[in-house]
């Protein structure tokens, strides 16, 4: 077999239905191959995205899997043939979880935190027979998701169990994209595993895959599943209060654990020299622990600002033109950067086509928005975190958690501003760009659930991030047009997209100041989304089961 790529196929030659998809497919692929469309025996899509840099000519770049009808020595001929591009022979390398030891340790591993990384660094421990115990200190998706709806429609935060906090982290009230910047083997299983928990089998092939935050608690949930199918145990409501480190050595963790029907807590001493922590970048009191344990951590760059909402028709007119609004291509998503003369980068970040603004605070008397979509992303509006880089320099004094500092006190002056109940401050672009304050909406209707304080965002922020915000949405509505228009909203603050520290590790993934401690995903400064905290999990994991698997040598065991 051959695989093709940069096979372009207009978009007014892909079919509506499978089967006139397929013959499109076949079609093309024959083309590039220089064969006849009789001689492609099959053509897989194996990915697809979207040229729309001309919206009267919109293509859809696809990677097809071809098998021709003469076998080998037709596909070794095609190969040889000058004129045929982008042509390889098929390779398949799949990823392999780590095998089984061949016996068990003396303590099991810790994995503290059920995001992307915890959970998948746990399935591959399980697999590996190594019964991890994962803890949560969030609910189960079904507990949660009511958590979430509830403080959405006006109720109490529950700071344990909200966007931030609870089975499958942050990833999980998002709009589920898994488009990444990094490449890592493993990424093709993360996606199979979604698929099998119910995830669309079109994340296997689009450039920019999404679940949507509708289907995502059931993916959750079929990953905690198999994590305890092979062996591992999953405890939610169970929050990690002390790290127990001895002679530059894990210990133990200690644990509490909460009935989260009757409210009944249990403490617990758990013995262990292995503790993956995978906590995600909004546990503070996580980052606290660890500096106050002698773990070492280091200031690194962050990014804060606003979410800005505009009409998703208005996005998708400016980009796909004439054939906005084409079922094939769905909602227009975006992705824009500029660096300011200064120096200074601003960037969209977490862009929800047909998506809603979040309530996503996780601590009492401050306001985080964040955004998501459900996977038909069929809302009015689009969003998009609108982010200015913030760099180590630009903190005071020398504590390791300034930052953390920083994004606090702005959600704090958010909270008061939006009336001290959860609003959240708002402000229409063309008052922001003219420093007005705003009294109410134009044409785009706010989408943050409990509702917005309309006034003026200047003093929310660090000037540098107010004043570079102002300096780039022009610039930017030149790159995207209406991007810039007066109707649409900011609304803030955007203060959790990245951690603002660094949990260093070595080249073994060890904590290089703590024997035993794997730091891992966004909380520890190692990924920026679902796809690379996944597979950053899987690396720390394959890293831990070889350090296991040199103790069971050590002491007389042996390599499965």
């Amino acid at each position: 077999m051959i695989d093709v790529s940069n096979v372009r196929i207009p978009l007014s030659r892909w079919g509506r239905d499978e089967r006139s998809r397929e013959r499109a497919l076949r079609r093309a692929a024959a083309r590039a191959c220089r064969v006849a469309a009789g001689d492609v025996s099959r053509a897989e899509l194996r990915r697809r995205s979207v040229d729309a840099r001309h919206p009267d000519r919109i293509a859809l770049v696809c990677t097809v899997r071809v098998e021709l009808a003469g076998g080998g020595e037709a596909e070794r001929r095609v190969l040889a043939d000058g004129r045929v591009r982008n042509a390889r022979a098929a390779r398949e390398s799949p990823y392999a979880l780590p095998a089984r030891l061949a016996a068990p340790l003396e303590d099991r591993p810790v994995v503290v935190g059920a995001g992307s990384a915890g959970l998948f660094c746990a399935l591959a421990l399980a697999h590996a027979g190594l019964a991890p115990l994962l803890v949560e200190r969030g609910d189960d998706c079904a507990r949660r998701t009511d958590a979430v709806r509830a403080f959405a429609g006006g109720g109490a935060l529950d700071p344990e169990s909200n966007v931030q906090f609870g089975l499958g982290g942050a990833g999980t009230f998002s709009d589920g994209k898994l488009a990444t910047g990094t490449k890592a083997p493993s990424h093709r299983l993360v996606l199979e595993t979604f698929v099998a928990g119910g995830a669309s089998p079109d994340i296997l092939v689009d450039s920019h895959p999404h679940v949507g935050s509708d289907v995502l608690p059931r993916v959750v949930e079929h990953v905690r599943g198999e994590v305890e199918r092979l062996g591992g145990e999953v405890r939610c409501r169970c929050r990690m209060t002390d790290l127990v480190v001895s002679g530059g050595r894990v210990r133990g963790v200690r644990l509490l654990s909460r009935d989260p029907a009757g409210g009944l807590e249990r403490e617990e001493l758990v013995p262990t020299s292995r503790v993956v922590v995978a906590c995600g970048h909004s546990a503070r009191d996580v980052f606290e622990l660890l500096r106050d344990r002698g773990v070492a951590l280091r200031r690194k760059p962050f990014a804060m600002g606003v979410r800005i909402e505009h009409a998703q028709r208005a996005v998708d007119e400016a980009l796909y033109g004439p054939s906005a609004g084409d079922p094939t291509l769905g909602p227009a998503p975006y992705k824009l950067s500029c660096h300011l003369p200064g120096g200074r980068g601003v960037f969209t970040f977490c862009m929800c086509p047909g998506g809603t603004v979040v309530a996503a605070a996780s601590e009492a008397g401050g306001v985080v928005t964040n955004g998501m979509s459900e996977a038909a992303r069929d809302g009015a509006n689009a969003n998009a975190g609108l982010l200015v880089g913030v760099d180590p320099a630009d903190l005071a004094g020398d504590d390791v958690l300034a930052g953390v500092a920083l994004q606090r006190s702005c959600e704090r002056a958010a909270f008061a501003a939006g009336g001290g109940d959860y609003r959240a401050p708002a402000q229409l672009v063309g008052d922001f760009l003219r420093q007005a304050p705003s009294s109410a909406a134009g044409s785009v209707a706010p989408t943050y659930p409990r509702g917005v304080a309309f006034g003026a965002l200047d003093g929310l922020l660090p000037d540098f991030v107010v004043g570079s915000l102002r300096e780039a949405i022009p610039r930017l509505g030149r790159r995207l047009a209406g991007f810039d228009a007066p109707d649409a909203v900011l609304t803030g603050v955007e203060t959790r997209s990245s951690a603002p520290v660094r949990v260093e590790r070595g080249d073994d993934l060890q904590s290089v100041t703590c024997r035993g401690l794997w730091p891992v995903g966004e909380g520890a400064g190692y990924a920026g989304g679902i796809m690379s905290a996944a597979a950053d999990g899987l690396r720390a994991a394959e890293a831990l089961v070889a350090d296991a698997a040199a103790e069971l040598e050590t002491r007389g065991g042996t390599r499965p």
